[in-house]
């Protein structure tokens, strides 16, 4: 091969490795935002079928006890040794 089919080769080569700046869209106000998230303890709690756990619907206090209740069940060391 030349050296100039080399050189092609190898400036095609780079080129193809080069990053790209990404291109931002600006926000449209139709585009679909999500929607908005209730706080976990201003749910129901699920079934006792499902393993849930039992907290006041609005009460964040007894929903954080639940999860530390949750989170003890799952620590490997509590489990195996009770």
């Amino acid at each position: 091969m030349s050296k100039q089919t080399l050189l092609v080769l190898a400036a095609l080569g780079l080129a193809a490795c080069a990053e790209r700046d990404p291109v931002v869209e600006q926000q449209s106000e139709k585009r679909y935002q999500g929607k908005r998230d209730s706080k976990p303890w201003d749910n129901e709690s699920p079934v006792a079928e499902l393993r849930g756990g039992k907290w006041t619907k609005g009460n964040q206090a007894s929903w954080e006890e639940q999860i530390k209740i949750r989170q003890l069940a799952q620590h490997e060391h509590k489990r195996i040794y009770q």
